[in-house]
């Protein structure tokens, strides 16, 4: 299938685009990545009567961490840029290890990660981490710039809460208080399949004791889910076994599953589970 008629803009400043946007407003989609705005365009899903192409702006392909220990991550930051970043390491886990599991290997060169978040699929993977990790994202118009919690920002299904004429410009990530652990685990019926279930875990812990937890799960429900109750129960814990296990008794409980072609209901609670406990538990040292 063919889109229908569209106009196409590539601006050269963040002023040009900002200025296109307020114009068009609802009648213009950004181009970034577009792996999947050209999908949707090509089927008809999206039908917009102008597409700006933000590639050309300079300045918005940085991921860096700020003097504040933010960290910062620009609209043409590429999932490959993060894959391969050293500046997630040791301290932000989560993303490090949802960095490779992002599609495949020809979306991860050119999409993006607020592009994703903006997408707003239940089945993308970068929202759960920023829910996790308590992120943000960066909007701005002709009008100001504003700070939007990722708790707020995805609104419905392929809904977020940019208002017409806002470029969704940067990500955020709180820098961690505490030592962190966490990881991001994903059951996915072939390499670069959407999430059967994904689980996102951020632990912070001072002195052994939980101060800070973060659960999101991709694909169990019409949204990604933060367990609010399961983090809870881990704050002020020290990762012992009764917890772990009623903190992943509480992220299933939390999941809104479909029974599909995918699995059924009782068998992606019972991943979410298993994920959040197998997330939680301290890995086995390796002998050298």
């Amino acid at each position: 299938m063919y889109p229908a008629r569209f106009r196409y803009e590539a601006p050269r400043s963040l002023d040009e685009a900002l200025a296109l946007l307020a114009e068009h407003g609802d009648e213009a989609k950004v181009l970034a990545g577009g792996q999947s705005l050209i999908p949707m365009v090509k089927l008809r899903f999206a039908s917009p009567e102008l597409l700006v192409d933000i590639n050309n702006v300079p300045g918005l392909g940085y991921h860096r961490e700020a003097a504040s220990g933010v960290l910062e991550i620009g609209a043409l930051c590429r999932h490959v840029d993060l894959e391969f970043s050293d500046v997630l390491g040791d301290l932000r886990p989560t993303m490090a290890a949802a960095a490779p599991l992002i599609a495949d290997p020809i979306v991860r060169n050119r999409g993006t990660l607020v592009g994703s978040l903006c997408h707003a699929d239940p089945q993308g993977d970068w929202a759960s981490v920023m829910l996790a990790l308590d992120g943000e994202v960066v909007a701005v118009s002709a009008a100001g710039r504003r700070v939007i919690p990722v708790t707020e920002f995805v609104t419905g299904p392929f809904q977020n809460a940019l208002r017409p004429g806002e470029l969704a410009v940067e990500a955020r990530v709180p820098v961690p208080r505490g030592v962190p652990l966490g990881r991001y685990l994903k059951l996915e019926r072939r390499v670069g399949d959407f999430a059967t279930v994904g689980v996102a875990v951020a632990v912070e812990t001072s002195d052994g004791t939980v101060t800070r937890a973060g659960i999101a799960l991709t694909g169990v429900g019409a949204n990604n889910i933060k367990a609010v109750d399961a983090e809870r129960v881990l704050v002020g814990s020290t990762l012992d076994r009764a917890t772990i296990a009623e903190s992943a008794r509480l992220a299933a409980e939390a999941a809104k599953p479909r029974t599909d072609h995918r699995g059924s209901e009782a068998y992606k609670r019972h991943v979410v589970r298993t994920f959040v406990e197998r997330a939680l538990h301290p890995r086995p040292a390796v002998a050298a």
